[in-house]
């Protein structure tokens, strides 16, 4: 959606960056009555934050079962909220939705399981004290049985970010990038379509090649146009 960058109250003519904020509220009297002024942008990152410390102490009190519930809900409010167009800027695709994402199938997986592995719950409990802090694990610590867990997850986050990105080649127009795009999403649906069940490998892949077409579209940069293209040239 297009949405007006700045916000004036009515009440005390405060100006302040709906973009920044995400609210009508003054940040300077705290009125509700204000305006949307200048000129109109697209937006989609809507202001939201990823706190996982009270699931972190539900965990800590029980176990990650009786925790799911409350903590997959919080979870997906924030990625569906996530979105990558700020006043018209594309941003690049972070690690904090990636990890929100693998941490979302990760806890799924224990609590469905009947007898989860110690191992399985140590990486769910690593995925929850750092995915809010924008970090994730390496590949290499990632147990066998959470791999597609991963591949799905990042799957769902490139879907979110092509979307965006699509919205936003709409406003800026670039034919190689969208062709780069399309063979990005074409990549995403088959790992969809196969249930996540990829290489760890392509995974990463996949988020870089995302990184990489950011970078090539926002700066106009054929060398990671290349990049991208090459990356996901070596995935066939």
């Amino acid at each position: 959606m297009e949405i007006r960058g700045e916000r004036e109250c009515k009440e005390c003519d405060h100006r302040w960056s709906y973009y920044e904020t995400g609210s009508v509220s003054c940040p300077q009297c705290g009125s509700l009555r204000s305006v949307g002024v200048g000129d109109r942008e697209r937006h989609t990152a809507m202001q939201t934050d990823l706190d996982l410390s009270a699931h972190r102490a539900a965990v800590g009190d029980g176990s990650i079962r009786d925790a799911a519930p409350a903590l997959k809900s919080d979870l997906r409010d924030y990625v569906r909220q996530t979105g990558y167009i700020r006043g018209g800027e594309l941003l690049p695709l972070g690690d904090t939705p990636l990890a929100a994402h693998e941490l979302l199938h990760a806890v799924d997986v224990v609590a469905r399981s009947n007898r989860p592995t110690d191992d399985e719950q140590l990486y769910v409990i690593t995925l929850l004290r750092r995915a809010d802090e924008g970090e994730r694990p390496d590949p290499d610590a990632v147990p066998d049985s959470m791999v597609d867990a991963r591949g799905l997850a990042y799957a769902e986050a490139i879907d979110a970010y092509c979307r965006d990105l699509s919205t936003w080649l709409d406003d800026n127009p670039n034919p190689e990038g969208r062709t780069t795009l399309e063979t990005l999403s074409n990549h995403r649906k088959r790992v969809e379509a196969l249930d996540g069940a990829v290489s760890l490998a392509e995974s990463e892949a996949l988020v870089e090649a995302a990184r990489e077409l950011h970078t090539a579209v926002v700066d106009d940069d054929l060398d990671a146009l290349a990049s991208a293209r090459d990356t996901l040239a070596a995935l066939f």
